[in-house]
């Protein structure tokens, strides 16, 4: 698959991000907590390890992701800047994360499209055909 270090890469990040994030944010159960951590650390590292395997498929799922990661960004965003919440550590973390998940959109949709392209080894030639003068002609 193409883009495989650099779709790692960028998840690698997305962990990185969460784990910061996930004390950032306010839970109100540990469950909640618990959640966020699974959707923030433990998503992006068990799609890493498919986008290393190989699978085409894995490459939309970062798609997948980035989206929904991104549409959170800017509600996160957008709710600090409307004045209801504090801005800080929690805006920045808000702010890179957006703009790693749009390039996972990116690069994953990129990686994803080249996935269909086949590129085969050309073909063995056919047989050619007996000669005239050959004895398998009847």
């Amino acid at each position: 698959m193409r883009h495989t270090w650099t779709i790692v890469g960028l998840l690698a990040g997305l962990c990185l991000i969460g784990a910061n994030t996930t004390r950032l944010i306010p839970a109100a159960t540990e469950a909640g907590r618990f959640g966020w951590m699974l959707y923030l650390i433990a998503s992006p590292i068990a799609l890493a390890g498919l986008v290393w395997i190989g699978w085409p498929w894995t490459a939309m799922g970062c798609v997948i992701y980035g989206t929904v990661g991104l549409a959170l960004d800017l509600a996160t965003v957008t709710s600090i800047l409307g004045g209801q919440g504090e801005t800080g550590a929690l805006f920045l973390f808000s702010v890179m994360s957006g703009i790693v998940n749009s390039l996972l959109i990116l690069f994953g949709g990129r990686a994803f499209l080249h996935s269909f392209q086949v590129t085969a080894l050309p073909g063995s030639r056919p047989p050619s055909p007996p000669s005239p003068s050959s004895s398998a002609r009847s």
